[in-house]
């Protein structure tokens, strides 16, 4: 299965198909929004489904293609399994999209940028004064 840090172009496109589609179903895009809302923390799939209200017993397939695309991760904590959203995978995934972003024109993509910085809070590092 390629991985948003896989190499070579091909790989790279279906690494992103294979995220997109995990994020094109409505409880994949949930359990993905909410586990990067509580991030760094993780939870188990049974306080995923209380969270968001869903069926745990079907919450097992969705978590597993989230991981297979690259975009959670699951770490095994005695019986229970602790998923956690996998900033490299959403990085990947972004990166990609926006790799050839407006053909070296800065200004195009200026407002996506802005409207990052507003929505997360995330303003970029400062640049330090020489």
């Amino acid at each position: 299965m390629p991985t948003l840090a896989s190499p070579g172009p091909r790989l790279l496109e279906q690494a992103a198909l294979d995220a997109l589609f995990a994020l094109g179903q409505p409880t994949r895009l949930r359990v993905f929004r909410h586990l990067v809302t509580i991030a760094p923390e993780s939870l188990p799939a049974g306080g995923i489904a209380d969270a968001l209200g869903c069926l745990q017993n079907t919450l097992s397939t969705h978590l597993a293609i989230l991981a297979r695309a690259g975009l959670i991760t699951g770490v095994r904590d005695g019986r229970s399994i602790l998923y956690a959203a996998n900033f490299d995978g959403m990085r990947g995934l972004v990166n990609y999209l926006l790799e050839d972003c407006c053909a070296g024109r800065p200004e195009v993509c200026a407002p996506v940028f802005k409207q990052l910085e507003r929505s997360c809070g995330c303003a970029p590092a400062p640049v330090a004064q020489a």
